[in-house]
């Protein structure tokens, strides 16, 4: 980092460009649900395609972590070398993965078995995952390249790509819309690949020029090879395997419950809000990663202040009138749906509560390279939501939507609970040192 003192201000002009740029990319969703909307029969069009995306988040869930991995260990050229080398592997991991689901039988037992999709729905499901799964390897550009320019403080890139994406993707869509037409998903999956397209570019531009002005060896910097890399993020990726057994679970149980369609959909309308006001919030570690070491004190003040905003804001919708008018007009949702979902949002208040600290506790993490640690935190967060969930549907199936949503804070807060622990048992002072075999 530079010898410019840290303040308030420097902090606020690194953070609110990430927290934009998070924030927007509800409005890609938007975007193409709409466009997906305007087809002769939305219904099947639009489930094909929110089937595909469905494993898709599962898919491209590693290749975020390569942001954190860049963030964390990339200072010089030597090690940017190294990282581009886990990416390639990773990229053709990636692709072989994607071929098999889309073009063996593998794709049609995943979605036809653990996914539950219509015999009659599989093909358009598996032709828009044929084109979705390129969403990951562009994603792995854009996410090593983000990480570049967020350790050199660039921040505002990652607003005015998302904002360039978001245009390109609107462009497109009133393509589709007014000239080729929407005929299948296939057409929220190209303009979704669009927008990573475009994106990565952006990030790859000036990512690439700030790479190019790097020193070719950081003195002192630990991270030379490829095995430091891979060390460091392996206990990311094998984390994300254990996260995603939390989805699958969450959607299980809540099937055992009173009201089935209710828990569901109450379940995921609160949860589509709560992360709506966490998403400016989820960038806290990259302040840890970037500034902790620069002062410590000045980092911890920033994060208390913002820190309990997700939560403030849950609760003002959750606990107030102002809940009936954003469940009801804003997101269009009425009568027992809408009094459901307000329970639902009231019993995830822990949630929004503990995740801006569990991001601060990962930060410091990922900066003492300790990443085997969140291999354990997440199987606590598994554990503990599944131990959850079988104990709260078997006391009180008729909360519905409230069970998914308490034993997925719970879960939340015993991953903290692991991070924190050994953050304590590290000290207030952090160093990377090179990663344990």
């Amino acid at each position: 980092m530079s010898d410019v003192p840290l303040t308030w201000r420097r902090l606020l002009t690194f953070f609110v460009p990430l927290g934009l740029s998070a924030s927007l990319v509800t409005l890609s969703h938007v975007i193409i649900s709409r466009t997906l909307a305007t087809s002769a029969s939305p219904e099947t069009v639009i489930a094909s395609y929110a089937l595909a995306s469905s494993l898709l988040a599962v898919t491209e869930r590693p290749s975020t972590l390569l942001r954190q991995t860049c963030s964390a260990l990339v200072r010089d050229k030597l090690s940017f070398r190294a990282l581009t080398f886990v990416t390639y592997v990773f990229l053709v991991c990636v692709l072989l993965i994607g071929g098999l689901i889309v073009y063996t039988p593998i794709g049609r037992g995943i979605f036809g078995t653990l996914f539950g999709v219509d015999r009659a729905l599989l093909p358009s499901v598996l032709a828009v995952y044929g084109v979705l799964m390129f969403v990951s390897v562009f994603s792995v550009i854009r996410n090593i390249y983000q990480g570049i320019i967020i350790t050199n403080n660039r921040t505002k890139w990652l607003t005015i790509g998302m904002i360039i994406r978001l245009a390109g993707m609107y462009l497109l869509s009133l393509y589709f819309v007014h000239v080729y037409g929407v005929k299948s998903g296939i057409v929220g999956a190209v303009i979704f690949v669009a927008g990573m397209v475009i994106e990565a570019g952006v990030s790859f531009l000036e990512g690439r020029n700030i790479a190019r002005k790097m020193p070719a060896k950081k003195e002192g910097h630990p991270v030379e090879t490829r095995g430091d890399v891979f060390r460091f993020y392996k206990p990311l990726l094998y984390s994300s395997f254990v996260a995603m057994f939390i989805g699958p679970a969450l959607n299980i149980m809540l099937g055992k419950t009173d009201g089935v369609a209710l828990a569901i959909s109450s379940f995921a309308v609160a949860g589509s809000l709560m992360q709506l006001t966490l998403s400016f919030f989820i960038y806290i570690h990259q302040i840890v990663l970037n500034y902790y070491k620069v002062d410590p004190l000045l980092v911890r003040r920033f994060a208390l202040a913002i820190g309990f905003i997700p939560a403030a804001l849950v609760a003002v919708i959750a606990y107030t009138p102002l809940g009936y008018w954003v469940f009801g007009h804003v997101m269009n949702v009425e009568g027992q749906l809408l009094e459901e979902s307000l329970r639902t949002l009231r019993a995830f208040i822990l949630y929004p509560l503990v995740m801006p600290w569990l991001d601060y506790g990962n930060g410091l993490i990922l900066l003492g390279g300790q990443t085997k640690v969140m291999l354990r935190s997440q199987l606590a967060n598994a554990i503990c939501t599944i131990g959850c969930l079988l104990l709260l549907i078997a006391l009180v199936p008729h909360w519905n939507g409230m069970v998914g949503a308490l034993a997925q804070s719970l879960g939340l807060l015993a991953e903290a609970t692991i991070i924190f622990l050994v953050v304590r048992r590290m000290g207030r002072e952090p160093k990377l040192n090179r990663p344990a075999a």
